[in-house]
């Protein structure tokens, strides 16, 4: 058995999953998730702002002192969108280096992809081929395949880039609405041809944004991961949770009992991109899944 510790930095959250691998299987330790929001700004900037990178860093701090404890063998770190694309990611690395003691691999959107449909599609049952989208803060992952990756394309749509670059009234005006539904769709439209994702037989959702429209679409009192883990979505919850977001102003959302405070202002964003995904390739249901990239990333390290 080797205990292992992935990390995945995107552009809203830093996420810790310390697990046990063994038998082709993980057992998890501990998962642990801070939104930092690292991405902010970068799409008008091109750079990672000091705050971002600070509170990135008090994040790594934490985890680094769980890994040790807990008696890690493996390490593994990967950095997604906003480290990316910014003008100044060897800070952000060597940032990285200091606290962890390993250096961030800074992947491509087709690593992302690859190691999203890992984590998955572990212990899916549906039927295949699968359509895997996993929308992040920065960008959005989609990959086809059955057991192993097929196509796999990143396109840079996220719920913080969406929002800074689109939504600037609280709550959205119609217009501002309609014009990131405009920029949205022009990308799922080149991504779902790219990958081809219409063809897929069963959509599979990933991260936050999923999981919290999930939790919306099922009134769930609190937010509980063994409720939404492989949870049916139909489109028609999703287009209802999606309008009620974004009437909402952000007040309104962080009262609502299965939302993270730090995803509120970004959620109506995320929750667009996924029903145009939905809308745009077909697809009238959705299984949400709490196993993404990070399990993708401790998996790697068996």
């Amino acid at each position: 058995m080797t205990r292992v510790a992935g990390i995945d930095c995107g552009t809203n959250s830093i996420r810790l999953l310390i697990a046990d691998v063994a038998d082709g299987g993980l057992t998890d330790v501990a998962r642990r998730m801070e939104i930092v929001r690292l991405g902010e700004g970068v799409d008008r900037t091109g750079r990672l702002s000091a705050e971002a990178l600070s509170r990135t860093r008090k994040a790594l701090l934490g985890y680094a002192a769980e890994i040790a404890e807990l008696g890690v063998n493996r390490v593994r770190m990967c950095a997604t969108s906003a480290s990316r694309d910014a003008e100044n990611a060897q800070e952000f690395r060597d940032m990285v280096r200091g606290v962890l003691g390993v250096d961030p691999e800074v992947i491509s959107g087709t690593e992302e992809a690859a190691l999203s449909f890992t984590g998955a599609v572990a212990g899916l049952q549906a039927e295949r081929p699968c359509l895997v989208v996993d929308i992040g803060g920065g960008s959005t992952e989609f990959v086809t395949g059955s057991d192993r990756v097929d196509h796999a394309i990143s396109m840079d749509i996220g719920c913080v880039r969406m929002t800074e670059r689109h939504i600037h009234s609280d709550p959205p005006s119609a217009a501002e609405i309609h014009n990131a539904e405009r920029d949205i769709a022009a990308a799922v439209d080149i991504a779902l041809t790219a990958v081809p994702g219409r063809a897929a037989t069963t959509l599979v959702g990933l991260a936050g944004t999923v999981t919290t429209v999930t939790a919306l679409a099922q009134n769930l009192p609190s937010y509980d991961a063994t409720r939404i883990h492989h949870a049916e979505v139909s489109l028609a919850d999703v287009s209802r949770v999606t309008a009620d977001l974004l009437a909402m102003p952000v007040a309104e959302r962080l009262a609502l009992p299965v939302m993270h405070p730090g995803r509120a202002d970004v959620i109506g964003a995320g929750a667009l991109i996924l029903r145009t995904i939905m809308e745009r390739s077909g697809h009238d249901s959705l299984i949400a899944s709490e196993h993404d990239i990070l399990d993708g990333i401790a998996f790697s390290l068996a």
